[in-house]
């Protein structure tokens, strides 16, 4: 295995497949329309269509950030 540009060894394979599903989950829940394609439950005045979709900005950056560090591993340990 060849190691990542910062000198430390690549990240462990159940690492990168964890990393891969929080990275494939927001693609999955929002491109698989029937799933939220109704108006009820409505939150604020905002049908579930639209606050579905919303929902999932602040989902994503949390699971963006957890790849994040998943695949950064321990390289920084000093």
């Amino acid at each position: 295995m060849t190691s990542d540009p910062t000198g430390g060894p690549p990240p462990a394979l159940p690492a990168r497949i964890a990393a891969g599903l929080c990275l494939v989950a927001p693609f999955v829940a929002l491109l698989w329309v029937p799933s939220y394609a109704r108006e009820g439950p409505v939150l604020a005045g905002m049908p579930f269509f639209y606050w579905y979709q919303l929902a999932w900005v602040p989902v994503s950056i949390i699971l963006m950030i957890i790849a994040y560090l998943l695949l950064r591993g321990g390289t920084r340990r000093r």
